[in-house]
This record gives C-alpha cells, sequence and structure tokens, in this order.
C-alpha cells in the first residue's frame, strides 16, 4: 500500500473542446476492461508521453 507522503496529486482540466470525444467516459470503459484505475491509465500514458518526447529531444 502507498502511503499518503509518497503520492503527489495533479488535477486534470478537460477543456470544453475536447469534451464532445468524451474522454472521461471512455477512460471509464477502458479501466474497467483492463480492470485498472482510471488514475492507473492516465499516469502510464503521461509517462509514456514524456519518454517519447524527452527521447526526441536527444
Amino acid at each position: 500500500m502507498v502511503r499518503k507522503s509518497e503520492v503527489t496529486t495533479l488535477s486534470i482540466y478537460i477543456p470544453k473542446s475536447k469534451l464532445d470525444r468524451k474522454p472521461i467516459e471512455r477512460l471509464d470503459r477502458l479501466a474497467k476492461k483492463l480492470d485498472r484505475s482510471i488514475n492507473y491509465l492516465v499516469v502510464e500514458a503521461i509517462v509514456q508521453y514524456l519518454d517519447k518526447e524527452e527521447k526526441k529531444k536527444q
């Protein structure tokens, strides 16, 4: 179990222009399908994006 002192919180604002793509509903569906939390999926996506972008800068 993760201790609260080891957790950093991040809130994400979804712009109205992206709401028509239903990101929350899609994340919820995928999380259930994969038996993962939405938080897990979002963190994984962020880490993968950062890894990809940082490789471009090298």
